[in-house]
């Protein structure tokens, strides 16, 4: 890094994105010199959001329909405290890119460029972007799925959705982009009352939360959904965005606690949707429907005999809410990535004249993927599983890089990483690993995967 006396005229020139992140500062600062739990409360709502939008933003379109179909397939059992510990997976990880960001005040590929080098940037980025519109297609399937069970046609389904994307960025601040964005957020937690219309027997949830039974036959199926459901909660996309977003937001080392409450709200907040998916779709595994017959609108209209008109128009509405955050969010950190690797301006907090380059990213994401989704037949179902998969393998790359630059001492300080932190990152890494080699001679030599105790 230069020195700041070595730094030309045109580095340091105040730009509008830094006046409008030294606005938000200036409130924060206030909030932090008050005293009493009125100002210690304003304070926290002033510096939460990043957390929140990627736990919630995770889960989306896919996330969903694989909870659902996790839920018509195994019912209430196993997978319920599974996707707990995913979530408690996703805070050990999404911490990391909190305390990089506020140490940093870098984005996570823009610290990979630096500290790697050029080709380990762009292949980094490269492989997000990949990674995050294959995922936007299946935002789009889901939107436009769930808006079908209303009789909305698919273009505008569509139509509505990049509307909505859109015109979260009119305003040209991250503040108000994060505040918009929250607010379509909480609606994922509309799964709660669709499965409360299921009356799920409480005795089975508790009994499954202490025993982690019944078990699921060790089998390719089982291994998908596992796949699946893990990739429904820790993906790539996660740590560019919370890390860029920290940064957009401009949190200090002295904000890192309120990111970890942040993160751990946003964890807790998820989970209880998602846990609630399972226990909307749960009667379908009692009645024995197939989950292979399902897609997003079909799981509602296949609850409609369950729960009744009402609790199948939520369902629709919650997948419908649960794509359009999504592909907000994953653009933005594909947006996001592009800036800090090529260099260019990149914040939500640029017009449009100064920030071409980010919303031309984001803007083309959105749009080129809304467009695929218009081909009619896609195999939603299917897509959407594999496309988890394709995040729970392309994850312990990415954690490396993370774990990494988060023990590099150079840029943390006293901020590395503790022992109990790699320790609990270390297992992450480990069974994403040991899943995604499962899964792969469950596939490539199934008599191996057999031999190991599979069906």
């Amino acid at each position: 890094m230069k020195p700041f006396l070595a730094q030309t005229e045109a580095q340091i020139e105040i730009t509008h994105e830094d006046v409008d992140r030294a606005h938000d500062r200036d409130r924060v600062s206030t909030a932090r010199a008050r005293r009493g739990f009125p100002a210690r409360a304003r304070l926290l709502w002033l510096l939460i959001g990043p957390g929140i939008l990627v736990m919630l933003g995770e889960n989306d379109g896919p996330s969903m329909l694989s909870y659902a179909a996790t839920g018509s397939k195994f019912g209430i059992g196993f997978f319920l405290p599974f996707v707990v510990l995913t979530f408690c997976m996703a805070i050990v990880v999404q911490e990391m890119t909190v305390r990089l960001g506020a140490a940093t005040h870098r984005g996570h590929a823009e610290l990979i460029f630096d500290r790697f080098g050029p080709f380990w940037g762009w292949f980094s980025m490269i492989d997000l972007g990949i990674g995050n519109f294959l995922t936007l297609i299946t935002e789009f399937i889901a939107i436009r799925a769930g808006l079908g069970f209303f009789g909305v046609p698919p273009w505008a389904a569509v139509l509505l959705a990049l509307v909505v994307l859109y015109g979260a960025l009119i305003s040209h601040r991250y503040w108000t982009w994060e505040r918009i964005t929250l607010a379509a957020a909480v609606f994922n937690l509309i799964f709660v009352p669709v499965a409360l219309m299921t009356h799920p027997s409480w005795h089975s949830v508790g009994h499954a939360f202490i025993t982690w039974q019944p078990l699921p036959g060790f089998n390719k199926d089982t291994l998908l959904i596992v796949l699946a459901d893990i990739g429904a909660t820790v993906t790539p996309w996660m740590l560019f965005f919370q890390q860029s977003a920290t940064v957009d937001k401009g949190m200090t080392t002295k904000d890192i606690r309120f990111g970890r409450i942040d993160t751990v709200v946003g964890a807790a907040l998820a989970s209880t949707a998602a846990v609630a998916t399972i226990l909307a779709t749960a009667p379908l595994f009692a009645h024995q429907m197939s989950a292979d017959n399902f897609q997003a609108a079909e799981f509602a209209q296949a609850l409609q005999p369950i729960i009744g008109r009402l609790g199948a128009s939520l369902f629709a509405l919650g997948m419908v809410e649960a794509g359009i955050v999504a592909a907000i969010t994953i653009s933005t950190s594909s947006a996001y990535a592009f800036g800090e690797v090529a260099h260019k301006p990149h914040s939500l907090n640029l017009p449009m004249g100064e920030g071409k380059s980010f919303y031309a990213v984001l803007s083309f994401c959105a749009a080129a993927a809304a467009a695929i989704v218009l081909i009619p037949n896609l195999p939603l179902v299917y897509v959407v599983l594999v496309v988890n998969v394709v995040a729970v393998l392309a994850m312990p790359p990415a954690l490396v890089f993370l774990f990494m630059l988060v023990n590099d001492k150079e840029i943390m300080g006293d901020l590395v990483s503790p022992v109990w932190a790699n320790v609990l990152s270390t297992a992450v890494v480990l069974i994403l690993t040991a899943a995604g080699i499962l899964f792969g001679i469950s596939v490539i030599a199934p008599n191996l995967f057999a031999a190991l105790g599979g069906k």
